[in-house]
């Protein structure tokens, strides 16, 4: 379970300003240990929800699931990386540009995969929503950064 990954890559940030509100992409974005993704419409909340975590190879997998292109957005994930499987992340710290996180949780869908998608969204996404992610030291993460277990 502890062995060796490749780094995974950033390639896409998104923060949500509100609830339901459209997400803004963005370039960077800094994490703070205190306040978790600044900017996003959780940021200031205490607890393991800090930020979320997709593989684009998930988007790809819900894609083929549902016959139609899926992009970030729809999702409503933080950060999409690539090349690197977010689960073998379970009890391990990860760096993330210049912060330092760790898995909380696994991503589960909510009721709305049927109101973005149609019928069978939900089951879609189940085991490919990705991961929450508590931040344990602050920093910058940046569209291209890389992403390596600790």
């Amino acid at each position: 379970m502890k062995s060796e990954m490749r780094p995974g890559r950033v390639d896409w940030i998104g923060l949500r300003p509100g609830r339901r509100l459209p997400m803004l992409s963005c370039d960077q974005a800094e994490l703070s240990s205190e306040k978790g993704l600044m900017g996003d419409r959780y940021e200031g909340r205490s607890g393991s929800r800090h930020v979320t975590l997709i593989g684009a190879e998930d988007l790809i997998s819900i894609a083929s699931f549902l016959g139609r292109p899926v992009v970030a957005l729809d999702l409503r994930r933080n950060i999409v990386v690539r090349g690197i499987n977010l689960l073998a992340l379970k009890d391990r710290q990860f760096k993330l540009g210049g912060a330092v996180l760790e898995m909380t949780a696994e991503c589960h869908p909510c009721s709305r995969m049927e109101e973005i998608f149609g019928t069978g969204g939900y089951n879609a996404v189940r085991g490919h929503g990705g991961i929450t992610a508590r931040v344990l030291r602050s920093g910058r993460v940046e569209v291209g950064d890389p992403l390596t277990a600790l």
